[in-house]
């Protein structure tokens, strides 16, 4: 645990709507220090095991269909009755960003503003605020129709990639080949925007904020690209703590960005691409990196991340005190399909796998299960360490070598309990 965690500083409020290993670790490090921001109409996400795990903290549930103003008041007077009121905020999920943020501001915390919601949450809102401080970019467009599409792709060429202004995970993002990729979108159902499909190395990057100021940068090299991920290519990250990364300074990068937006404080998640030795931003989020990209830092660089990043939140300047630095990457298994699991690979068979620190499963023989076209679906994951990018991405292949998984067609469901609390829900 951060060594700056005690029992005397700030309570934090921290939005709650699915199970993740850095909503675990809170519940664990803040006992006493945390309060939980749950959403009724998101209550079939929360697992029962979850909610008995953390039935020790007090929880405030938003009831659905009634106004954010009337429950933030509600909240304000709720919250009179508990030892010591929050004083701070964290929200950790990237689509509750707009309504967690608006109650956060309602209830009077440290949030982010309407405008900087729509930086990070609409796609190309973000687009046009890297370009104005100083930031390459693909180009991009909105569109309404596929008339827009075709006019767009008469500038750029085809391929191209079509993709919700608001999604996150891949989700209901493509990347089109030619007009007759259209037949398929319902325009109507979205607001979407297009951009040109950049060629090169596509990276991430991960930072702490605090006091308005990059803390430090940490990059993840992607063996493969999340639009390849989708369609079946290796899911995988790696944290690259050997000095392996792309040659850019991404302190400063995240800083332009931070300061560009005026973010004070938080966790800061970069996608990028390195094209012709030039660096392109792609997408950000301000909260916790998903899938499990956030622990693959701490194990990469020797460190406490998620107290790390609670102590941000808090308000405190962590001490960033790294050990050994490796390279450490998050391998999410295959979930082939829905339906029933009939036989999956033991965790422990996965542990004997040279490089493997760490293994999860989210499922057994018996479950059912629903596959989504997402980049985080995934019957588990495994942490991979190894000296190089090379060297763990060989020991990935190994894994996805030794692990199988059979699902028997049937009654998938979206509600079973380890697909529930199977981590977060955006890369």
């Amino acid at each position: 645990m951060s060594t700056s965690m005690s029992d005397d500083g700030p309570v934090l409020l921290m939005a709650d709507d699915r199970a993740c290993t850095f909503t675990r670790y809170a519940a664990e490090a803040l006992a006493g220090r945390l309060v939980l921001l749950r959403f009724a109409g998101l209550r079939r996400d929360l697992s029962d095991d979850y909610l008995r795990a953390t039935a020790h903290l007090p929880a405030f549930w938003v009831r659905e269909g009634v106004p954010l103003e009337d429950e933030a008041a509600r909240y304000r007077a709720w919250a009179d009755g508990l030892p010591e009121r929050p004083g701070r905020f964290c929200n950790p999920s990237e689509p509750r960003q707009a309504v967690a943020q608006r109650f956060a501001r309602l209830a009077g915390l440290p949030h982010l503003t309407e405008q900087q919601v729509r930086w990070v949450r609409d796609k190309a809102a973000m687009k046009d605020r890297f370009r104005e401080i100083g930031l390459r970019t693909a180009r991009y467009a909105r569109v309404a129709d596929a008339g827009d599409v075709d006019r767009f792709a008469a500038l750029c060429g085809w391929p191209l990639v079509l993709k919700p202004v608001d999604s996150f995970a891949c989700v209901d993002t493509f990347r089109l080949t030619g007009p007759e990729s259209l037949t398929e979108v319902d325009f109507g159902a979205r607001e979407w925007m297009v951009e040109e499909h950049l060629g090169g190395t596509e990276w991430e990057v991960c930072g702490l904020v605090h006091a308005g100021e990059v803390l430090d940068a940490w990059p993840s090299a992607m063996p493969c690209r999340p639009l390849d991920i989708v369609d079946g290519a290796m899911n995988a990250n790696i944290s690259v703590a050997t000095g392996e990364g792309p040659p850019a300074d991404l302190r400063a990068l995240l800083q332009c960005v931070t300061t560009g937006m005026g973010i004070d404080h938080g966790y800061l998640h970069m996608e990028f691409f390195e094209t012709g030795g030039e660096i392109r931003a792609g997408e950000i989020g301000v909260r916790p990196a998903g899938c499990e990209i956030t622990a693959n830092h701490g194990h990469a660089y020797g460190f406490d991340v998620f107290g790390a990043t609670l102590d941000v939140y808090l308000g405190r300047r962590p001490a960033l005190r790294y050990g050994t630095r490796r390279c450490v990457g998050d391998l999410l298994l295959p979930l082939p399909g829905s339906g029933v699991v009939r036989r999956i690979t033991p965790r422990e068979e996965l542990l004997r796998i040279p490089g493997v620190i760490d293994a999860v499963l989210k499922m057994e023989a018996g479950d059912p299960v629903t596959a989504r076209r997402a980049s985080h679906n995934a019957s588990g994951y495994v942490h991979v360490a190894g000296a190089t990018i090379r060297e763990v991405e060989s020991r990935m292949r190994e894994v996805l070598d030794t692990f199988t998984i059979e699902v028997a067609p049937g009654a998938g469901t979206d509600t079973d309990r380890r697909t529930r609390e199977a981590g977060t829900v955006h890369r």
